[in-house]
This record gives C-alpha cells, sequence and structure tokens, in this order.
C-alpha cells in the first residue's frame, strides 16, 4: 500500500459485549481475484495479470483434474464470492461475506439479496469451451431449485484473427437435428459462426446456444449463478481421462432455436471531460460502460446501487479526500454506495469497464437521449 493509502476512520466508540458497530462503508474496495483452472485455459495471462502464486488457483476439479492441472487458467473471477476485499472497513471479508453482512450498504437500496449482484469474469482460451446453453430464472428454479438462471454479456478484449464464436442455430437447423450432432460430438456445423473482434460486445440471453473458440480474451458479467448445460464437449477428455458430462435433457429443455445472434452490437459512444463514455449495453441483470480515461475523472457513488470498476489496461490512482491507491490493469473496485466522490486519475491512458445493476431508463435511455441518440439507436443496445 502506497504513502497516503486509504485508512479506515478512526470510530472512537467504546466497544461493548456485543461488539463495536460496523464501521461505514465509505471508500472504493479493491477486490483481490480468483484463477480458476481450466482444460482449454492458456499459460500466460500477461497482460491483465500476472501468474498467480499457486496458494491463489482455485481447486476446481470437475473442470482439470490431474497434474499440471494448475498450468492452465482458463477463467479470472473478479467478483467471485469468495474475492477477498483488500482494503476499508470490510478488509479480510469475502465478498459474500461484506454482502450478507452489510446488505444495502454496499449492494445499494435497490438490491434485495444477499447475494452480490453480478458475477463477473476474464476467460483466456486456447480451445474450444463446450456448447452451453443458459436457463432463465423461472426454469432454474423449478428444475434447479436454489439456483439462478443465467444472463450474460462478453465484452472482446483481445482475439487472435483465427478466433471464432458459435452463437445461435443457423436458420435451417432444427433442434432434432442439433441434438443429433451433439450426441456425436459434431455440433459446430449447426451453428452461426464468426470472427469476433476486440472491444466488440455480445449479449447473450438464456436460451442462446453458445460456445467460444481459441485465441480469446474477454470480459464476461452475468447474474450472479453459473448454472450452465453443457450440449457438446467436442468428443473432448477432461484432465482426468474421462469425458465431461452432458446436460442434454435441460439443455433442450430450455433452448430458444430462433434466438438471433445478438453480436457486434453498435457503439454508443460520448465525450466526457475525462475521455469518452461508452454505454456498452444494458439488461435488467447488468449494464455496462467502458470508460476510456485521458484526464483525471470525477465520478460519484450511486445510492441505489453498487458500482464496478475493473481496469483493462493502463495505470493509475483511485483517489478520496482519505486518501488514495495505485490501481493496474486487472485490478476490480467495487464502489459502494457511500463512497461518494471520488477521481479515477490515469498515470497512463486507461481503459475500465464500469458495470452495475440498472434503472434501465435513468441509467442508460435518458443519458443517451440527452447526447443526441434517438430511441431506435437505443433500442440497439437495450435489452429490456
Amino acid at each position: 500500500m502506497e504513502p497516503g493509502a486509504f485508512k479506515p476512520p478512526e470510530s472512537g466508540l467504546i466497544q461493548h459485549p456485543v461488539g463495536p458497530p460496523m464501521q461505514k462503508l465509505e471508500t472504493p474496495l479493491k477486490l483481490s481475484p480468483i484463477f480458476k483452472p481450466k482444460i482449454w485455459g492458456l499459460h500466460d495471462l500477461a497482460p491483465l495479470f500476472e501468474w498467480p502464486e499457486p496458494e491463489k488457483i482455485a481447486d476446481d476439479r470437475g473442470a482439470s483434474a490431474g497434474p499440471g492441472a494448475e498450468s492452465l487458467i482458463g477463467e479470472v473471477w473478479i467478483t467471485d464470492e469468495s474475492s477477498e476485499i483488500l482494503n476499508g472497513p470490510a478488509a479480510g471479508l469475502t465478498l459474500g461475506e461484506a454482502s450478507a453482512k452489510y446488505r444495502s450498504e454496499l449492494n445499494g437500496a435497490n438490491w434485495k439479496d444477499r447475494r452480490f449482484p453480478i458475477l463477473s469474469k476474464y476467460i483466456f482460451t486456447s480451445d474450444w469451451l463446450s456448447l452451453q446453453v443458459h436457463p432463465d430464472d423461472r426454469y432454474a428454479r423449478k428444475h434447479d431449485p436454489g439456483n439462478l438462471g443465467k444472463c450474460e454479456m462478453w465484452y472482446i478484449v483481445h482475439a487472435e484473427p483465427e478466433a471464432e464464436i458459435l452463437l445461435g442455430l443457423k436458420r435451417d437447423t432444427t433442434l432434432e437435428q442439433l441434438r443429433a450432432a451433439c450426441e456425436r460430438g459434431k455440433s459446430k456445423d449447426q451453428l452461426y459462426r464468426f470472427h469476433p473482434k476486440a472491444g466488440e460486445a455480445i449479449f447473450v440471453p438464456p436460451g442462446t446456444v453458445h460456445a467460444l473458440g481459441p485465441g480469446l480474451v474477454l470480459f464476461e458479467a452475468e447474474e450472479h449463478s453459473d448454472m450452465t448445460y453443457r450440449l457438446d464437449d467436442f468428443g473432448r477428455m477432461g484432465l482426468d481421462g474421462k469425458p465431461r458430462p452432458l446436460h442434454l435433457d435441460k439443455g433442450f429443455g430450455v433452448i430458444k432455436p430462433e434466438a438471433p445472434p445478438l453480436r457486434n452490437l453498435p457503439r454508443r459512444v460520448v465525450h466526457e471531460p475525462f475521455g469518452s463514455r461508452r454505454y456498452i449495453l444494458a439488461c435488467s441483470y447488468f449494464a455496462v460502460e467502458e470508460l476510456r480515461l485521458q484526464k483525471t475523472g470525477r465520478f460519484r457513488s450511486s445510492p441505489e446501487h453498487v458500482e464496478t470498476i475493473s481496469i483493462v489496461a493502463g495505470e493509475g490512482r483511485v483517489e478520496t479526500a482519505a486518501g488514495w491507491l495505485g490501481y493496474q490493469a486487472g485490478d476490480t473496485w467495487v464502489i459502494p454506495p457511500g463512497a461518494g466522490p471520488y477521481r479515477v486519475a490515469p498515470v497512463e491512458k486507461t481503459r475500465a469497464l464500469k458495470f452495475y445493476v440498472p434503472d434501465v431508463d435513468k441509467d442508460f435511455k435518458r443519458p443517451l437521449s440527452r447526447h443526441g441518440f434517438k430511441a431506435e439507436q437505443t433500442r440497439k443496445i437495450v435489452f429490456d
């Protein structure tokens, strides 16, 4: 921690047998990432992350059992329930513990659940992920009690020229044809296939069949759920030498065959005193913005929702009246409602992703309208 770093305020209170009152969350909170081994992952996570120490790598045996599994990292979860808070009054708590303890003081007045609102991660691919589909909340609650469905989005950080994504069924593909192909490990030809580009945004609502190919680094935001039905693993064995299980009955129970590939979403960019803001997309589960900072950006926390900022590129400082902490690529900050005004001061040009559970009208439609975008332009990035 640099000189001048954040300091928890001194309470000056007498401790009672029941314990002292909780200190208020009045500063941005830095999170530690969780590194997940995957059989399709990479040996190198630069420039976003340095290679983690062995104790920082999660035990993900279902995906990557066997000797040497830790040498392939496929996912870095940045707002996981087990992500540790590194500063402020909640330092030492996991995000899940802090969310349950502080509730609306951390998550905002509009969020009633004990769970942190959004799960987010970076994904690094050297091979195809399995073909998957996610249920909606109603199906998940009925068939997998205690779980939520999964709506997600992708923001492409980097894509090799040959990188591909499968997204949605081809027009002439029936569910019967797709299931037969999945049972043979040959489903790729039944799906819409494209080469993504850096900066591209893709929306993946429940019921959309999809698979990520090799050569990608991307950011993913989603409901705080990891509910996935695997349809086809393309004949691959796990690192334990056994096939990974498929979930064909449930998966084909939720597929929406007419779901269009919502990719290459139009870019709605507005100029700001610090540089620019891109309104990437919004739905009822999450909103994502891209901030490009050439100068110091002045921001204020929201009483309605917690905000999270993840640094994709650049270095600088997160500043408040109480002090500052440095940031670099890969760092993630949670901004609780009580943080008040804060500044993001770049030393190098900075690109950051800001995400939160929105009031879609207040947080996306009205700002875009004020900047001259017409309703039909906004509808292409807002999914009600």
